[in-house]
């Protein structure tokens, strides 16, 4: 199938990738030059501008094919899904580089930022991967670089251990992981997510079938990592806590798309519950995701509760985001066991992708602000917080729309996530499931507005002093509050153009 001759011109496929990793050792290269005019803030700034021109000028130069192809060997798929969630990767990564250049803790130098760009490179080939090799690679490419920036404030103890957390609840995953796929690959011989497919389905019944399932519960324990799905999220508040600031936010965000871009891709290629290619396997998946979104939404929401750190809670707060995507999830699960390829499918998909994109800049905004505050104030507890809006009435209020986004309060954007996730598990009669994730928004309504009550209601001693914001952090919360707003007035475009990702991926 695939002994075609190497075409050079296929490196258009995987073209953000190729311009990351130069653009990585380019910073890397001004760094250890020392030039005069290249101190840290213009690295920070040149990183975050060459991040985005790499995703502009991809996308001109090298725009996804109208129906999904596979190039280099059938390793890389090339498609609209891959590009979007490439812009997602990227703008987290721009954001988080932004939002850096002022958090002084961490010090940052060319190495950070060039982390930061490597770590996106790894994601967007987590995107596109069309092979197990290519798959574990590039997650592992993402994830050690991560660790790395996880731990980077060296002279902050929390910060070291984050990383040695990260680093060893990670390498346990990716080994569980590394194993189901070892098992996909001795039961198929093949490396490839088709033709994996088509050698499982043909699995006659009994002891490979059943050897199917368990490679497909090792795998979704490395998906399950990455996703900070319950029960493996317990890494996820104490890593969050102790990451420099910037950096939680890019992990929560950028590291978590990742994760569920590729569930989607290797659940829905590999293990198809489509009636043509149904298994016993791809049946399990499809009867995991309900249950793992429930207990994923509770978990992560009533331990938010009893969080007086904002990082904390805030950390708890993404398992529990976790658990509304998977709602989506379990849509397209149960669509795809009915073939709904025309129409409830593609908006499940879409659904996932739109939430993930939204969620992407209420969080780095609301992590750009608790850095912010945890360096003019000197922590990062909710008593941090009192009085903000009477220091920095402009800070408050952006902070205030990204947190009633988070909510899933309307009109903002993330009540138009919420609502298509919703709109897609109804579509699939998942009344009940539906019903628990309002009755999961509601219980968030708690805790974000703790922080809301803080900020405009309680007081503090140093209400008087003046909160000064960074250039580069008000940017970064200018940004994403906009962000927040202007997907709140015209959703329909990005709707569209997730929609049309979602089609792409099913061509």
């Amino acid at each position: 199938m695939f002994d075609n001759p190497f075409n050079p011109s296929e490196l258009l496929a995987v073209a953000p990738e190729i311009g990351l990793t130069i653009w990585a050792f380019f910073i890397l290269s001004l760094d250890f030059l020392k030039l005069p005019s290249m101190n840290r803030r213009a690295l920070g700034l040149l990183s975050a501008l060459g991040m985005l021109a790499v995703m502009v000028l991809s996308a001109v130069l090298a725009p996804p094919a109208q129906k999904s192809t596979l190039l280099l060997g059938g390793m890389v798929r090339n498609d609209l899904f891959a590009y979007v969630f490439d812009a997602i990767f990227i703008v987290a990564g721009a954001l988080t580089c932004l939002a850096s250049i002022d958090f002084r803790p961490v010090k940052a130098g060319g190495e950070f930022y060039a982390l930061i760009i490597l770590a996106t490179m790894g994601m967007c080939l987590m995107a596109a991967s069309n092979d197990i090799i290519l798959l574990y690679l590039a997650t592992e490419t993402s994830s050690m670089a991560l660790y790395l920036l996880a731990g980077f404030m060296r002279d902050t103890p929390r910060s070291a251990e984050a990383g040695i957390k990260y680093f060893i609840f990670g390498a346990v995953a990716s080994t569980i992981m590394l194993y189901g796929l070892s098992l996909v690959y001795g039961l198929s011989g093949h490396t490839g997510y088709q033709d994996i497919a088509t050698a499982i389905v043909k699995l006659q019944p009994g002891a490979s079938s059943m050897m199917a399932v368990f490679a497909l519960l090792l795998v979704v324990v490395g998906f399950a990592f990455k996703t900070t799905t319950v029960p493996f999220h317990f890494w996820a508040p104490d890593v969050y806590e102790g990451a420099p600031t910037p950096v939680t936010g890019f992990i929560s965000t950028a590291s978590k798309a990742a994760g569920f871009a590729i569930l989607i891709r290797f659940l829905l290629y590999v293990f198809s519950p489509m009636p043509q290619f149904q298994t016993p396997a791809s049946l399990v998946w499809v009867a995991m995701m309900q249950p793992i979104a429930i207990l994923t939404m509770f978990l992560g929401n009533l331990l938010a509760i009893t969080q007086t750190n904002v990082k904390r809670m805030l950390a708890y707060s993404s398992v529990a985001q976790a658990g509304y995507i998977m709602i989506g999830v379990t849509a397209l699960g149960y669509a795809a066991t009915r073939g709904e390829l025309t129409d409830a499918l593609p908006t499940a998909i879409a659904a996932v992708i739109f939430y993930i994109a939204t969620y992407m800049f209420t969080n780095i905004g609301a992590f750009a602000i608790v850095g912010l505050v945890s360096q003019r104030v000197g922590g990062d507890d909710l008593k941090d917080f009192n009085g903000l809006s009477r220091r920095s009435p402009y800070l408050a209020l952006g902070m205030v729309a990204v947190l009633l986004s988070l909510t899933g309060a309307p009109p903002l954007v993330g009540f138009v996530g919420k609502l298509f996730l919703f709109r897609s598990a109804i579509n699939e009669t998942l009344v009940g499931l539906t019903v628990i994730g309002v009755i999961n928004v509601l219980i968030s309504v708690f805790y974000y507005l703790g922080v809301v009550r803080a900020m405009y209601v309680d007081r503090s001693p140093n209400e008087a002093r003046p909160f000064p914001a960074p250039v580069m952090t008000r940017w970064v919360v200018i940004i994403t509050s906009a962000a927040v707003l202007l997907i709140t007035i015209i959703s329909t475009p990005f709707w569209d153009l997730a929609l049309a990702a979602a089609k792409s991926f099913l061509n």
